[in-house]
């Protein structure tokens, strides 16, 4: 059989290390994380920016995921495939933690809810599948903004909607938090959707290190952020997107 390509391999092995980062990352810094020489390295990432695998930031110079990247990871892990494979886990986090629990995928700029698990309690509830939320006012759309700048510069660009008195609509200040979700691995919402109901999520990837949509719990902002409960139930949110990731890359 003939070898391996080796300028695939190497075009392979950034796009990798881009997504290890976690976030963007310069020629100089690319170069040396994959053991190529920078001469090297920008060749390759002007190529890859042509077929729109990568993007790069043009105030800093430094590059990122590319929106054609990202969508072929979307189609190939379509919704009813995502959401077969997480809804053990999404059940699981539902009734540990006592809150209703959603399961989101980009639409656009906005995200549509592909699994939904009602709270574990007699309270009168509507099945949310296949409802749109707002991204930039919710605590999953705020975790496919944080792994997705293309989007996240293009929701920027439009006006962005007060739903409620809380709710961000400074584009500066939304990218601005964008780099805190990504490096901590988890987004935060306190009745910027709806006032009184709060947020939490994380991001859950595909195989490869893409993020293809984001896990998180919603309830009453009261008790979803309650001092004592917090820390926990973050954590738990955290390790059932990781759990459904596992799950994804088998």
């Amino acid at each position: 059989m003939p070898g391996t390509v080796q300028s695939i391999e190497r075009a392979a092995t950034l796009l990798h290390a881009i997504v290890e980062s976690g976030g963007q990352m310069g020629v100089t810094e690319l170069a040396a994380a994959v053991g190529l020489p920078k001469t090297t390295t920008h060749g390759l990432l002007r190529t890859l920016l042509a077929v729109g695998f990568v993007e790069q930031d043009q105030r800093t110079g430094r590059y990122t995921l590319g929106a054609g990247l990202l969508g072929l990871g979307s189609h190939y892990l379509d919704a009813n495939e995502l959401r077969s494979r997480a809804s053990n886990w999404a059940d699981s986090l539902a009734a540990r933690s006592g809150f209703a629990v959603r399961l989101g995928t980009p639409a656009g700029l906005q995200v549509v809810v592909v699994h939904h698990v009602f709270r574990p309690d007699d309270s009168p509830q509507e099945l949310e599948v296949g409802s749109v939320l707002p991204a930039h006012a919710t605590a999953v759309g705020k975790v496919l903004l944080a792994s997705r700048p293309a989007m996240a510069r293009a929701l920027a660009d439009t006006p962005l909607e007060a739903l409620t008195p809380r709710t961000l609509v400074d584009p500066a200040a939304l990218l601005a938090e964008l780099p805190t979700v990504r490096a901590r691995g988890w987004a935060e919402q306190q009745g910027e959707y709806r006032l009184g109901v709060g947020g939490i999520a994380a991001p859950v990837h595909g195989p490869g290190g893409l993020v293809v949509g984001a896990l998180g719990v919603s309830g009453p902002v009261d008790e979803l952020f309650a001092d004592a409960a917090r820390p926990a139930l973050r954590a738990m949110v955290v390790e059932a997107a990781a759990a459904v990731s596992r799950e994804l890359a088998t």
